[in-house]
């Protein structure tokens, strides 16, 4: 079908298609008359009766699947009746058992390294405590024009009018989406290790929700009191993991030097304050500077800790060594999804470091950064992945760069 302009338009044509590999971003890939359409609510092998809902014109376009022709054997019924052709844009695979989404998502991760970084390394993607459901400790939630709260439609601004999401701890949101809010905002919710849940929306004490304090986080056998919309790990399980992860890999000598990048409130800098003891020294570099507030509170006990607020980019070049070699001796970045960089990781591997710890929450990003760190001189030492986000398509992962 093409437009009265002469483009390719195939939006709202129906297609049955075989559904091919899985690819980054919550869909399966099909071919069909030399186009690949990205298919929704579809696993590989089925084959399945489509909708097409965008079309640009090009070699490719996306669709949701509305009928199942040939089931995979992994295909179960979706917790949620969101979950579907038209619905929310959270869960991309909630149609899939979840020993398969992970199995997904080891895939994607291959083919991302394979593709973006050459080289072949099989990682399975390991499963957190907690099960599938209920896991997601902090939501936002968008407000349409009338002023509820709900979720929005995938790659829409619609605001979908649920009464409740199964990936929430129980109860957590069905009091916040009865409530009123400013229209057109953003609501914050987050329930912390003591269940007590928190919103974080202009003018929400007076509305009627309670102002219940600081959000009590705790893992490493620490607590953090945070303040509202200051970043915790969504899943509850994970950052005693990825703690735990980052501890062994980074492994600072006694009297030793770490940088933490991107360092929030000092997860990993706890962790590595004790690797150095009093004789050495962490450097938290964090451009939130509530995050840095909260963090030094938390971490008062521990002086060899510095907090500097800023973009990581701009401060590592003048960051001090504090060595006899003037470099540090391991590097920590949890950087955000686009992930280190060209200029972050040439500006790191300048500095010299035995060892970088990767925290990544992309896999396209992370094999990026890993094709960058082998043009240094560094190989990929270690690698693991976790199912941080079970029913998404997201996943964690924890890199290991050093040089032989």
């Amino acid at each position: 079908m093409t437009s009265t302009t002469g483009t390719l338009d195939w939006t709202d044509r129906i297609l049955d298609l075989d559904v091919g590999p899985v690819a980054h971003g919550g869909h399966c890939v099909a071919r069909v008359d030399g186009r690949v359409v990205f298919v929704r609510h579809a696993l590989p092998g089925e084959r399945v009766r489509v909708v097409v809902t965008e079309d640009g014109g090009g070699g490719f376009c996306r669709a949701d699947a509305v009928v199942v022709l040939d089931a995979s054997p992994h295909r179960v019924p979706a917790p949620c009746d969101w979950a579907r052709a038209g619905g929310c844009g959270g869960c991309d695979l909630q149609h899939a058992d979840p020993a398969a989404q992970r199995e997904l998502k080891a895939a994607v991760l291959a083919e991302q390294l394979q593709r973006l970084a050459g080289i072949v390394r099989p990682t399975p993607v390991e499963e957190l405590p907690g099960g599938p459901l209920g896991w997601r400790h902090r939501v936002r939630l968008a407000v349409d024009e009338s002023g509820r709260a709900g979720l929005r439609a995938h790659r829409s601004h619609d605001v979908l009018p649920i009464a409740d999401c199964p990936l929430a701890p129980a109860g957590a949101l069905p009091d916040v989406l009865g409530h009123t809010f400013e229209p057109g905002g953003e609501v914050g919710v987050a329930a912390d290790a003591d269940g007590i849940v928190h919103i974080d929306a202009p003018g929400v004490h007076a509305g009627g929700f309670p102002d219940d304090g600081a959000v009590v986080q705790r893992a490493i056998g620490r607590e953090w009191r945070l303040s509202p919309g200051v970043f915790w790990q969504v899943h509850p399980a994970l950052p005693d993991t990825l703690a735990a992860v980052v501890g062994e890999w980074a492994a600072a000598p006694q009297g030793g030097v770490a940088w933490d990048l991107y360092g929030g409130v000092g997860l990993f800098a706890a962790v590595l304050a004790g690797q150095v003891g009093p004789g050495g020294h962490v450097t938290v570099v964090e451009s939130a500077r509530t995050a840095v507030a909260d963090g030094r509170v938390a971490l008062a006990d521990l002086p060899q800790v510095s907090w500097r607020v800023g973009r990581v980019e701009r401060l590592v070049p003048e960051l001090d060594g504090r060595s006899l070699s003037g470099r540090p001796d391991v590097v920590v970045a949890d950087p955000p999804r686009k992930g280190l960089g060209r200029a972050l990781v040439d500006a790191l591997a300048a500095r010299g470091p035995a060892r970088v710890v990767h925290v990544a929450c992309d896999p396209a990003a992370l094999a990026r950064d890993v094709a960058l760190f082998a043009g240094h001189g560094y190989e990929l030492a270690g690698l693991r992945a976790f199912d941080a986000f079970p029913m998404t398509h997201h996943f964690e992962c924890v890199a290991l760069f050093a040089r032989p």
